[in-house]
This record gives C-alpha cells, sequence and structure tokens, in this order.
C-alpha cells in the first residue's frame, strides 16, 4: 500500500516551519498515542505513521530530499535518506520532553520541591462576615523538622546521592517501542538517600505540629471567598519552602437576616390592625433598630427597602439594601370579647361589599367566570 504524504499525515503545509511541524506531531501523537487508546487496534500504526512523518520533516536534509524526490528521495533501498527505523523513543522524547521530565536531555525532578497547601474552613457569624474580625486558628500541617533542618539525616551526616537515578529523582523505563521517565522507586523522586535518618522526623525531614494563626477578616467577605496566608501551609520535603494556607469562609445562617451579595432580607410579622390601620414599627438591622412608617392596607408580600442597611462587598462599590417582607399574622387564641369584636367587624365588612376587600371580590368574580366558561 502506497504512503500517505507526510505533510498531509501531520496536517500542515509544506511551508510549515520547524514549531508547526513539531506542534503538529505533538497533537497526533497524544492522540493515537498506544497507551491511551488501547481499545483502538489501528491507534499503533497511526502513531507510528505520524513519527515517522515527524522523523523525515523534522530533519533538514531528510525534509529537502523530501521536498525534491517524494518518498524515494527517503527510501534507503532507493538511495534515499531513510527513515530511523522506528526508533520511536527518540522522536517521542524530543516532543515531550516537558511532559515526562526531559526525554532525550535526562532532566529529573531532583532538588527540593514546594510544600502543599492547605485549605481552612472558617465559621463566622453573618455579623463578623459585614463588619469584618480578626481570629485565632489552630491548623494541624507538616514543619521541617528543628532537629536536623529538615535534612532528615541524623546529626553529624547528611544525605548522599541515590544510585538508582544517579540524583535526579527519576529512572527511564521502556515501554513498548518509546521511553518514559518516571519517579525512582528507590528514593521515591528525592535524589537523595538517607542512610542514617534523624531519630525526631525518622528520616522525614518534617513532623507534625499544630501552629496558632491570626487572620484579619476584611468587612464584606461572603461565604466561598478566601483568604491567601503565603508560606503557611506544609513545609516542602527535603528542606523545600512552605506551601500556602487558604483559609475559605463559611457564612453561618442568621436568626433573622438572609444574606443574597450585597442585600439582606428578612420577614417582618405585623399584625392584623398594624396592617390595616398603618402605623410606625420598629425594625432590626445589623447597625441596631430604626423606625419603618407601614401605610395603612398594607399586604402580605409587601417589601419595604431600607436603602444602605444591607452590606458592602469586601471587593468594592456601594452598600446593599435591606429589604423588609411583610407577613400578616392572623390572630391565634382569641377570647370571648376578641372573637365579638371580629364577628361584629366581619359583619360591617360584608356590608359593604368589595370597597374593603377589592382583591377578595376580584378573585371570585374570576373563579365565577371561569366556571361559567366551563358549562359552554
Amino acid at each position: 500500500m502506497s504512503k500517505r504524504d507526510y505533510y498531509e499525515v501531520l496536517g500542515v503545509a509544506k511551508g510549515a516551519d520547524e514549531k508547526e511541524v513539531k506542534k503538529a506531531y505533538r497533537r497526533i501523537a497524544m492522540k493515537f498515542h498506544p497507551d491511551r487508546n488501547s481499545d483502538d487496534p489501528d491507534s499503533d500504526d497511526k502513531f507510528k505513521e505520524a513519527s515517522e512523518a515527524y522523523e523525515i520533516l523534522s530533519d533538514r536534509e531528510k525534509r529537502a530530499a523530501y521536498d525534491a524526490h517524494g518518498h524515494a528521495g527517503v527510501d534507503p533501498q532507493m538511495g534515499g535518506a531513510g527513515f530511523g527505523g522506528g526508533n520511536f523513543s527518540d522522536i517521542f522524547g524530543d516532543v515531550f520532553g516537558d511532559i515526562f521530565g526531559g526525554g532525550g536531555g535526562g532532566r529529573g525532578r531532583g532538588g527540593p520541591q514546594r510544600g502543599s497547601d492547605l485549605r481552612y474552613t472558617l465559621d463566622i457569624s453573618l455579623e463578623d462576615a459585614v463588619r469584618g474580625t480578626q481570629v485565632k486558628i489552630r491548623v494541624p500541617t507538616l514543619q521541617h523538622c528543628g532537629t536536623c533542618d529538615g535534612s532528615g539525616a541524623k546529626a553529624g551526616s547528611k544525605p548522599v546521592n541515590c544510585d538508582t537515578c544517579g540524583g535526579v529523582g527519576q529512572v527511564r523505563m521502556q515501554q513498548g517501542f518509546f521511553q518514559v521517565q518516571q519517579t525512582c522507586p528507590a528514593c521515591r523522586g528525592a535524589g537523595r538517600i538517607v542512610s542514617d535518618p534523624c531519630t525526631d522526623c525518622r528520616g522525614q525531614g518534617r513532623v507534625e505540629e499544630t501552629k496558632t494563626l491570626s487572620v484579619k477578616v476584611p468587612a464584606g467577605v461572603d461565604t466561598g471567598d478566601r483568604i491567601r496566608l503565603s508560606g503557611e501551609g506544609e513545609a516542602g520535603p527535603d528542606g523545600g519552602p512552605p506551601g500556602d494556607l487558604f483559609v475559605q469562609m463559611d457564612v453561618q445562617r442568621h436568626p433573622i437576616f438572609e444574606r443574597d451579595g450585597k442585600n439582606l432580607y428578612c420577614e417582618m410579622p405585623i399584625t392584623v390592625t398594624d396592617a390595616a390601620l398603618g402605623g410606625e414599627l420598629e425594625v432590626p438591622t445589623l447597625d441596631g433598630r430604626v423606625k419603618l412608617k407601614v401605610p395603612a392596607g398594607t399586604q402580605t408580600g409587601k417589601l419595604f427597602r431600607l436603602r444602605g442597611k444591607g452590606v458592602k462587598p469586601v471587593r468594592g462599590g456601594s452598600e446593599g439594601d435591606l429589604l423588609c417582607r411583610v407577613e400578616v399574622e392572623t390572630p391565634v387564641n382569641l377570647n370571648k370579647r376578641q372573637r365579638e369584636l371580629l364577628e361584629e367587624l366581619a359583619s360591617t365588612l360584608q356590608d359593604s361589599g368589595d370597597k374593603n376587600s377589592p382583591r377578595q371580590t376580584s378573585w371570585f368574580e374570576g373563579v365565577k367566570s371561569f366556571f361559567d366558561d366551563m358549562k359552554l
């Protein structure tokens, strides 16, 4: 079967430069890599085809011969430069060295590594979230061992380079027709071996400690907001730098207010008489009580907005509002006199027709119209 054009295989134009060719091969090789396509029997051939095309087009002399004479110019049987006989590991390592630890360059991890980041969930009241506060927290973490200064070695000794990986922390492993680099099993990627370990940290270079930190919580934070404390995470292995600590806010439920962004909401129960006659009521805010005028005839669901009584956002902007939703409360546990008065009121309301209850009258008229339409 005739071979496909190498430019067509990689999906690049004939004038493509070296970077474009390399980028195209990387994309195709990752797509058809046998380890990622074990259930596709054709992936192996496609991977080899792309590797062959890359070897020819990435070499100036071979590419010039191919451009001049096609496949015949690179066919060894016809005197061409030829394909390298399937040495895919060198090709793959050259292109994917940054992924598999250096490919042909032999770059290993080695050296101290940064410690892990930590997360601490801070339960905080709505009042403290709105106003800001300062709290102390206790965080269990790994810190550098003071006895060995994080080296893991006993006093008077020091770690030595790992013989298995030569101190780079990685070893090459042959997998089929290509090579990859993996973490050294002997030193677990550290690149060094502690032959005489420190008795306090048992050669780990780190010990478990609980430290107390002071956290300044800015005004306006909300659930999910995070405060970053640089260098307060876990100490790095082999004396490496520490990670960071992220303190995540979790604002607790409030018995009166509910927060939505920069606005606050609350339910405000009022009596039937206050709703009917109107009046002046005291409303709670996070800054204290304020007076609110309720007009006569107020209905359940009415929203009253108190401007500037909400939350000032932590990232800046104007303060939000407090919105109070009215709930007209039906009186319960009536005594005899109260019941008589309500019955007398009900009698007078019936005599007035829809004057005092326009919504109720409108609703019943709608119901009547609905059933009349059903009879048609």
